[in-house]
């Protein structure tokens, strides 16, 4: 959400931000709305003033008795009561209906984001590793899951439905293994450790930014006013709702751990095979409030991307950083970078990590604020980054470690969480 103060000074900014961000919204309508409501607050609150100062003199005509003038007063009374009671109403409901276009307005890109349409407009910058290649016949991840016995997808299917999958064995043991070691570093670095719920109330998707956009990628528990949450941004941005933070707790740094559910609405038929896109997964992400400060938020986001590189160098997987256009960044994003790593049975790239900052634009929807040094009240900034989303590290990690013999090596890092074991299979 951005402040309503700004789009009305700024409404060709906010309008050109819509536009390259494929965004319909119709801003001139929303100021049109905007302009009603000051219209229509202002006459009820001269109406109550009107009513405050009738009130005054229908107590002074009845001290000096003159019925005639205090008679007519009670009438102009009446009738402003129901002139208050035709208009608020209608208040109430034009301030609902500007509040829920508020919340579709998106936030302004930085100059350094690329303008495009889509993915396909969005521009690599870093290149880490050679892409992985080998001198004998290679295996896909699924194959290799299916070789060694870790993963049964048709089971899964039939306990629940498509797009699901059970990790078996060493495959199991690597994700808790890639879990711990992210949460370890993450931890080594000042970063509190959360398991936050993976349940979370319409308020925390409204403040995180996931309603009432994206509502179709969230699953809901019926009858319960609850839903799944799809990253443990949600439940952090809730944690925090209302609440005036002191300028001395900050930056707040979080490494959230949760398992995470999405619907993969409109991606039918894409990536079916193996453990790619799926509905439930686990995800440990780095989130952090700051002071409301550009140049804090671009240091912040540099080190959530620092990060999540210094993890998947120490899995020792290739991959690129790519700058991310104005078109496939989302709503509330300034800026957002993605880390793709090299899939060898694809012979591409495939992200794997979002590391986004949205300025207050995600405060502003949760109304989570700090007292600055001056006493002042601000809107904080907030950042994520993914640290390991699994199953989908699990690809390029098994597919990149695979050796001739067929067995996978795990990367040293990962060996202390595994008992010392070097290869699977």
């Amino acid at each position: 959400m951005l402040d309503l103060a700004f789009i009305r000074s700024n409404p060709d900014i906010v309008k050109e931000a819509a536009r390259v961000k494929n965004n319909s919204l119709d801003i001139d309508a929303l100021l049109a709305l905007d302009q009603q409501v000051i219209t229509l607050q202002k006459e009820v609150e001269e109406a109550r003033a009107r009513q405050n100062q009738l009130s005054k003199q229908i107590q002074q005509a009845a001290k000096e008795k003159n019925t005639e003038l205090r008679t007519s007063l009670i009438a102009d009374g009446k009738q402003l009561a129901e002139t208050i009671k035709e208009k608020e109403p209608l208040l109430n409901r034009l301030v609902d209906e500007r509040y829920n276009l508020l919340l579709l307005v998106p936030n302004i890109p930085d100059p350094s984001v690329p303008v495009g349409k889509d993915e396909s407009e969005n521009v690599p910058f870093k290149y880490w590793g050679e892409p992985t290649t080998f001198d004998f016949p290679a295996l896909d991840h699924y194959d290799l899951m299916q070789k060694w016995n870790l993963v049964d997808i048709e089971r899964a299917v039939k306990v629940a439905g498509s797009r699901s999958y059970v990790l078996k064995g060493d495959a199991a043991r690597l994700e808790l293994a890639l879990i711990n070691f992210a949460m370890d570093k993450m931890a080594k670095k000042g970063f509190t450790p959360l398991i936050v719920p993976s349940m979370a109330r319409d308020f925390a998707f409204i403040g995180n930014g996931q309603f009432p956009k994206g509502r179709d990628q969230v699953y809901e528990v019926k009858d319960q006013e609850l839903f799944l949450v799809g990253t443990a941004e949600v439940s952090i941005t809730g944690m925090y709702k209302d609440e005036i933070l002191k300028y001395e707790e900050l930056p707040l740094k979080f490494v959230g751990y949760s398992p995470c559910f999405r619907q993969e609405a409109g991606t039918y038929g894409k990536d079916t095979r193996g453990v790619f896109r799926i509905h439930q997964f686990n995800k440990v992400e780095q989130y952090i409030m700051c002071q409301a400060d550009h140049q804090e938020s671009l240091y912040w986001f540099e080190q959530l991307l620092s990060n999540a590189e210094e993890l998947i160098q120490a899995l020792e997987l290739p991959y690129r950083v790519i700058n991310v256009c104005t078109g496939d960044m989302g709503d509330g994003k300034v800026g957002m970078y993605d880390i793709e790593c090299w899939i060898p049975s694809e012979g591409r790239y495939r992200e794997t990590h979002s590391c986004s900052y949205l300025h207050d634009w995600q405060a502003r929807r949760a109304n989570i604020r700090y007292r600055d040094e001056d006493g002042k009240v601000k809107f904080v900034h907030t950042l994520n980054n993914t640290a390991i989303a699994s199953p989908r590290i699990l690809i390029p990690l098994l597919e990149t470690h695979q050796q001739a013999d067929g067995r996978i090596r795990i990367p040293e890092a990962l060996r202390p969480y595994l008992g010392g074991q070097e290869y699977i299979g």
